[in-house]
């Protein structure tokens, strides 16, 4: 049996629906073509445009050769890339569904838009991935150009303009406010911040988070009240932390920036935990109610939480209690045994979590099992009867 093969142009950012207006997946060759057309009217100098084009090029040049194929292209959303590849993945699969193809061929007009190649290789087999790359004049006017275009991008103002002119800003009020601080090494230590923020893929998690409880509160469910009673319990722990170091260090001038690290942490952790445990247990509280199949996944959270904020308090205290800078409400004999006991306690409780998981999975299959059952005998059950409504006058 001969593959069936998809060209697929993907526009992840889809620039082809925000400046063209043309509703993504465009099925087909007339159809891609249309969408190519109304996009580089748009926009002549989007690189997307030449995407579309290629797809169009690589499907007519495999059908002159005889072989089984169609064209599409898919956009994912122009704001949030998180959104844009769970769109990707669900008109992807629906092209699949409707075209019956077995085999993808990837046209991808930059890095950015393979970030999506898991995503299509989670629901078809790839053949190959044909880069398009567009020329430019190799010459200083060419080169600003670029560069003028890349400055105008909302996207990479955000990830570039935004944070250098808050660095310069902050590097500006530092040197006018507080003259004796460093303000380059303030201004260093906060682009080191942001760029281990990029590295580690924290903006994702955030703007997940801020999805997540966007979409609590729409469908009206208690995650968002606990969600907002963490948020108001973390900003209690930055204060406690605040006041902790007040309390034990109020000359600042006699100790260095990690005593105060590990103080403000002795003072936050515990409302930390607290937060994150009643988030957990919102979450818990939604999966009861909504999808009792999700308990499973998100039962061991709370154990995690416990045991973690444990460790991280017993060693905490441990470090601050041996430390030559006094005073300090411990001890180094407390500080060893806090971090001993606090240690034990954490790694007992994430063992518990480990060994109950199972179990209650177990429980929750076999409780959607009989409900499943009992709702194909009540369907069933419930063939051929007549259906009777309440009228009332």
């Amino acid at each position: 049996m001969r593959a069936r093969t998809l060209i697929l142009s993907i526009d992840r950012d889809d620039d082809v629906g925000y400046k063209a207006d043309v509703e993504s997946p465009a099925v087909g060759r007339e159809a891609c073509l249309d969408a190519a057309i109304r996009l580089g009217t748009a926009d002549p100098e989007d690189s997307d445009t030449n995407a579309i084009f290629q797809a169009i090029k690589t499907y007519d040049e495999l059908k002159a050769n005889g072989e089984d194929v169609e064209v599409a292209v898919i956009g994912g959303n122009h704001m949030n890339m998180l959104e844009g590849d769970r769109r990707v993945s669900d008109l992807l699969a629906k092209v699949i569904e409707t075209t019956k193809v077995t085999e993808c061929i990837l046209i991808s007009d930059g890095a950015e838009d393979e970030y999506v190649l898991p995503i299509i290789q989670s629901h078809i087999k790839v053949a190959s991935v044909i880069r398009v790359i567009i020329k430019q004049l190799p010459n200083i006017e060419g080169t600003y150009y670029i560069i003028k275009k890349l400055m105008n991008d909302p996207k990479i103002a955000k990830s570039v303009l935004l944070p250098i002119g808050f660095v310069l800003l902050l590097y500006a009020l530092v040197a006018l406010l507080a003259p004796g601080v460093s303000a380059v090494l303030v201004a260093v230590g906060i682009i080191g911040l942001y760029l281990l923020f990029k590295g580690f893929n924290f903006d994702e998690y955030f703007i997940y988070a801020g999805h997540t409880v966007i979409e609590s509160f729409k469908k009206g469910q208690f995650s968002f009240v606990a969600y907002l009673v963490a948020v108001i319990l973390v900003i209690g722990g930055v204060i406690s932390g605040l006041m902790s170091v007040i309390t034990n260090y109020p000359n600042s001038g006699d100790v260095g920036v990690l005593y105060f690290a590990l103080t403000f942490l002795f003072g936050a952790v515990i409302w930390v935990i607290i937060a994150a445990l009643v988030a957990a247990a919102g979450k818990i509280t939604d999966y009861l109610q909504n999808n009792q199949e999700g308990i499973s996944r998100i039962f061991v959270v709370p154990f995690f939480v416990v045991a973690i904020g444990m460790i991280t308090y017993g060693a905490v205290i441990y470090f601050l209690s041996i430390a030559p800078v006094k005073p300090f409400p411990f001890t180094t004999t407390d500080g060893i045994m806090a971090m001993m006991l606090l240690t034990v306690m954490g790694l007992a409780i994430a063992f518990m979590g480990i060994y109950f998981r199972p179990r209650v999975q177990k429980r929750v299959q076999t409780w959607m099992e009989i409900r499943e059952r009992l709702e194909e005998e009540e369907s069933s059950g419930n063939k051929g009867k007549p259906v009777y409504k309440k009228v009332k006058y």
